[in-house]
């Protein structure tokens, strides 16, 4: 079935997105209306004339830009990701629905998550700029055996599972905290459940793989760092407001952290997916975090493969067609629930 008479707004599209999604589109036949722009209350009147909008994780979707939404009568918010911690729930309640993306490729965060461990541990990326000006020198690039230490992960749902799997290759104990432990994965792969105090006591690595909620906003912090064993590498692959970065800064400073990677920072949206390269930095936290020479930043490209992108715009459109053709919305987001 084709939906040509179907408008969508998609916001904070980059080449990458077009790509994929026209790709995809040929399934579905919408009209999609490519913006660059984020959604914000400036932007919201270019979805006029559309019934949906397609929006990502920097979008804004607080009451306001839902207000105008709604004047618009836009029937439909895709999100093409799997968080939707920036979507207010309790504006959008009984007046439009929300979708999004739930799993796309779990791998894609898995592997790219273990490239950071990788990298940050053996300083691969120092080595890498060492050696282009002729620097030989191994002073200052010392790593660490990761088989016989001891990983925790916080949170193992899809990706938080792949994760583990990944990392019983290097024959380290493995330590999980999770609200809704999986006994049965967990035997499988000879690890243990254990309460978040234990994974911050004992663990070297320490890797977050949770949603945001309220429960989680701020799950490290100072009380969380101050538990952790001097020297532990923390990774967060998943949400940037799980971690405090003020306290992580002063945990990085005083050595009780060795070492971060962090894919994902809490004041990201007005940074991350942009290039800055000719302007300057006024967030005093991100230019700390990038100062330090034993943290990596990347910017929130954990999802970002060819297979992840084709099934984030495949599912997207899916939900679309969904709404389109009355059906049940197999990924839609409770408005009324609390959690985010």
């Amino acid at each position: 079935m084709k939906n040509k008479n179907i408008n969508i707004a998609l916001y904070d599209a980059k080449a990458y997105d077009i790509n994929s999604f026209n790709n995809a589109n040929t399934d579905f036949g919408f009209k999609i209306n490519y913006l660059e722009n984020n959604l914000t209350a400036e932007t919201v009147r270019y979805a006029q004339g559309c019934q949906a909008v397609c929006a990502f994780v920097n979008d804004d979707l607080g009451p306001a830009v839902l207000d105008e939404l709604e004047k618009l009568n836009i029937k439909l918010i895709a999100m093409r990701c799997a968080g939707f911690n920036n979507v207010d729930l309790g504006s959008a309640a009984d007046r439009i629905k929300v979708v999004r993306v739930p799993a796309y490729s779990p791998y894609a965060v898995a592997e790219h998550t273990l490239a950071m461990i990788l990298t940050l541990n053996r300083k691969t990326h120092r080595a890498y700029f060492r050696v282009r000006d002729n620097n030989f020198s191994l002073q200052g690039l010392l790593g660490f055996d990761m088989h016989g230490k001891t990983l925790g992960v916080i949170g193992t749902g899809r990706i938080g599972k792949t994760f583990i799997a990944m990392m019983r290759g290097f024959g380290m104990k493995i330590l999980a905290y999770d609200m809704y432990p999986d006994q049965k994965f967990a035997a499988e792969n000879n690890f243990s459940y254990v309460d978040k105090e234990t994974v911050y006591s004992q663990s070297d690595i320490i890797s977050l793989h949770c949603p945001l909620t309220d429960e989680t906003f701020h799950l490290v912090d100072k009380q969380a760092l101050a538990q952790m064993k001097t020297g532990v590498m923390l990774v967060n692959t998943s949400r940037g407001k799980l971690v405090d970065t003020a306290a992580l800064i002063e945990a990085l400073k005083s050595g009780r952290v060795g070492s971060a990677a962090l894919d994902v920072y809490e004041e990201e949206s007005e940074y991350f997916f942009v290039d800055y390269s000719d302007r300057i930095i006024l967030n005093d936290e991100l230019v700390r975090l990038t100062s330090f020479n034993n943290v990596l930043v990347t910017s929130h490209q954990a999802f970002f493969t060819k297979e992840a992108l084709a099934n984030i715009a495949a599912t997207t459109l899916e939900n679309i067609k969904e709404f389109v053709d009355g059906k049940k919305l197999t990924n839609e987001i409770c408005t009324r629930c609390s959690e985010k």
